[in-house]
């Protein structure tokens, strides 16, 4: 068995191998807004679009329980689109081909998209099933969570009706979370004067890949390598015994990522070429001793290149070089609220030559306090004033506070302790969920957020457990009309 739609439950399953065949990069979801409209039309229930591109579709109460609290199933519509290098597929029109592999599922060599493509299938399920009991339910489905969490921020008063709303877009089955983290993001852009290519020179490519990569939130105090970091931490090391040049440096592609390729083209003098291998041999053994138990597929390689058409100036090139290694990344600090969560982090998430003169760097920051998140965020964007860099910050998003009282909480607590004969870890996340800002638009809001159990999110190796998902959808059918 190979099939998806065969696995237990087969409704929940069902959909989420629909909705792997829509494509829905962030910021481009209209093709899944599109089929959303037009399952809720087949189905006869009632659903409308916000300006942002938000839908909610509604499902009246079964019988008994039509005046119960009106309860939203929340999930995103957006997924991380990453793949590894040489693999071809466009996310912008090629489906998700899920397959069974050991008790999970998993696509090949790109992203699978079960955050929160298995939200959305529970969602979908619970709509579409005549034999459930529940009371009214509002499936809403935001758009752009993955990049900046636009469609949440974009609600507006009166989308929703509903005075609980569970949040499907967690990852661990068996822990209820009640808090998350707030983020903000600072680019920083180098302007340089591109020269051309010195006399007697040759070109080499550097790359790193095989890293695990992950969620730049729920992955980050794993100690993952980080491939921007490693690749420059070589050619700093390079700078006292090698003249080299920089043509271009490219690696990660995602805010939210922790980045697992990164590759730089060097030229350097004809007369340095044995002595670049020998110094990559050096630094490649020393990595792979060191890494060797968090990322054993660890690669760092050399080839020859075509020649670029310019190099960076000298000034330039040492900035550069310079803010890339003092640039803080991972964790910062650990919670005293909630002891062995991570309060504060910051992740290195992308370097991009956009033009012959431009380089852009994207970090993240992210904390359960407000003012750690600006603390590091200003932290950040020192290092980059400190090398004359322009430094933009993005609007940011507020972290959810915890609350232990909760009534949705408690219920969720006994009912699952119930169902599997275990008290379920309750606690807050470091990632960026929705509901803090579904709280600040709709104060009277109840939460929790719950999921199955994921693994690589937001990279290629990202990957489902099979026997969470059912455990997953029973609490959840079972929890609506407790929650009535």
């Amino acid at each position: 068995m190979n099939d998806i739609k065969d696995i237990e439950p087969q409704l929940i399953w069902h959909y989420f191998n629909e909705v792997c065949k829509v494509p829905r990069p962030s910021r481009h979801e209209e093709k899944m807004i599109e089929f959303l409209l037009h399952f809720a039309a087949e189905n006869g229930l009632e659903a409308k679009k916000d300006l942002a591109g938000n839908v909610v579709i509604r499902k009246p109460g079964t019988k008994g329980l039509e005046n119960g609290k009106t309860i939203v199933l929340q999930s995103h519509m957006d997924m991380v689109c990453e793949k590894n290098e040489g693999v071809v597929h466009d996310f912008f029109n090629d489906p998700i081909v899920p397959f069974i592999e050991n008790g999970w599922v998993r696509a090949a060599n790109t992203t699978l998209g079960a955050d929160c493509g298995i939200g959305m299938a529970a969602s979908l399920a619970i709509l579409a099933d005549i034999n459930l009991t529940h009371p009214p339910v509002e499936a809403l489905f935001t758009v752009d969570e993955e990049t900046g969490l636009t469609g949440a921020q974009a609600l507006q008063p009166g989308f929703l009706e509903g005075k609980i709303l569970l949040n499907l877009d967690s990852e661990d089955e068996g822990e209820i979370f009640i808090g998350c983290a707030g983020g903000i993001d600072t680019t920083a852009t180098f302007d340089y004067q591109p020269q051309g290519i010195p006399d007697n020179s040759l070109a080499f490519k550097i790359s790193v890949s095989g890293l695990q990569g992950g969620h730049s939130g729920d992955d980050i105090e794993k100690g993952r390598g980080n491939s921007i970091k490693i690749l420059n931490r070589f050619v700093y090391q390079l700078i006292e015994s090698c003249e080299y040049r920089i043509g271009s440096f490219n690696g990660g592609n995602l805010r939210n990522a922790i980045p697992r390729e990164a590759t730089i083209i060097l030229v350097i003098p004809t007369n340095m070429k044995e002595h670049l291998a020998i110094e990559l041999n050096h630094f490649r053994a020393g990595m792979e001793n060191e890494l060797f138990l968090k990322e054993p597929r660890f690669k760092i390689t050399l080839e020859s290149a075509e020649m670029p058409e310019s190099v960076m100036n000298k000034s330039s090139q040492s900035s550069l070089v310079n803010a890339l290694y003092a640039m803080p990344h991972g964790v910062h600090s650990m919670s005293f609220r909630m002891p062995g969560m991570v309060e504060t982090s910051t992740n290195l998430a992308s370097i991009k030559f956009k033009t012959e003169s431009v380089v852009e760097i994207v970090t993240s920051q992210r904390s359960d306090q407000e003012t750690g998140k600006q603390d590091m965020a200003q932290m950040v964007e020192s290092v980059f004033r400190l090398v004359g860099a322009k430094v933009t910050r993005g609007d940011g998003y507020c972290g959810w506070t915890p609350n232990p009282s909760s009534q949705v909480l408690e219920i969720s607590r006994n009912l699952y302790e119930t169902l599997f004969g275990v008290k379920p870890v309750v606690r807050s996340i470091h990632a960026g969920l929705e509901c803090g800002l579904f709280l600040e638009k709709f104060p009277d809001l109840d939460m929790i957020s719950f999921g199955p159990t994921l693994r690589g999110v937001h990279s290629p190796d990202e990957k489902i457990e099979i026997a969470s998902v059912e455990k997953f959808w029973r609490f959840l059918t079972e929890l609506l009309p407790k929650l009535a």
